[in-house]
């Protein structure tokens, strides 16, 4: 046997293997959904959503995360949130989670380390600086999510976008790290035309609260809230805005004065009320 057919053989073991391996809850990598046949894929020996990773990694977007800071910008530290460490972050709070939960930590990996890749320099403020122009011009709403789906869809190689995966464009559209929600439930049946509906209407009204179609793009939702809220605090501390012991006692008692502690204690309480059994 040659060497890429083995590879291929491989690849569809391993497509065998998460029928078994993952929860009936979780997207199996079979059942990623492109715009257009990708015969890359098709004869290559990585997983559809291993394959989303590697391009969103090589993208052009994904290099200028280095220069985007998380809240605090045109400060001089090196040690203060960028958005490369930020998106790692959410990564391994999200994969962490999908593996006690038995779900595709690929396609929970593509949508983590895509899903800012659209934002602004300036943290928000630039976003709604930009929108306020917009809205101006009849652009309707800069919107970070948005723009994120259209750089890898349309702008990307050319005007050639990587061809991404409906699932792990969904998770970056519906990420929405803004809008916090007591609980997420996926909204399947999606396609690429409701992606298209979905993106006019938030692009039109920002209010709107787009749901991921797949459980892993609702864990990377929930994890992106809960990276940057201990990090933050940590960055305000470094930076002397704030001491310590300035974190609400209230707060402090239930999830810790520090982002260790603070991430520990989010991602046992998401497990608890997530959990469903092996058995």
């Amino acid at each position: 046997m040659k060497k890429s057919e083995l590879l291929v053989e491989i690849k569809k073991e391993l497509d065998g293997r998460e029928q078994e391996r993952l929860s009936p809850w979780a997207c199996l990598s079979r059942h990623a959904v492109r715009r257009k046949e990708d015969a890359e894929i098709d004869r290559g020996h990585r997983q559809n959503f291993s394959v989303d990773t590697d391009r969103i990694l090589h993208s052009l977007a994904y290099s200028r995360y280095i220069d985007k800071t998380q809240v605090f910008y045109l400060i001089k530290n090196d040690h203060i949130t960028h958005r490369v460490l930020h998106v790692q972050l959410v990564s391994k709070i999200a994969r962490t989670v999908g593996r006690l939960l038995r779900l595709n930590e690929d396609l929970i990996e593509a949508i983590a380390l895509g899903h800012d890749i659209g934002h602004t320099p300036f943290g928000h403020d630039g976003e709604r600086f930009l929108s306020a122009l917009c809205q101006a011009h009849n652009l309707g709403h800069c919107l970070h999510n948005i723009q994120g789906v259209k750089f890898l869809q349309e702008i990307e190689r050319k005007g050639r976008g990587w061809n991404l995966s409906l699932q792990v464009l969904d998770g970056i559209l519906c990420h929405d790290g803004e809008l916090h929600s007591q609980a997420l439930n996926p909204q399947k049946g999606k396609n690429f035309e409701k992606l298209d509906d979905e993106m006019a209407s938030k692009e039109e009204d920002p209010s709107i609260d787009i749901r991921p179609m797949t459980l892993e793009g609702c864990v990377v939702r929930m994890s992106d809230t809960i990276s940057y809220i201990g990090r933050d605090i940590e960055d305000a501390i470094r930076l002397g805005l704030i001491k310590r012991a300035d974190i609400p006692k209230e707060c402090s008692e239930i999830l810790g004065d520090t982002n260790g502690k603070i991430v520990y204690s989010l991602v046992g309480t998401l497990l608890q009320t997530a959990w469903i059994s092996p058995m």
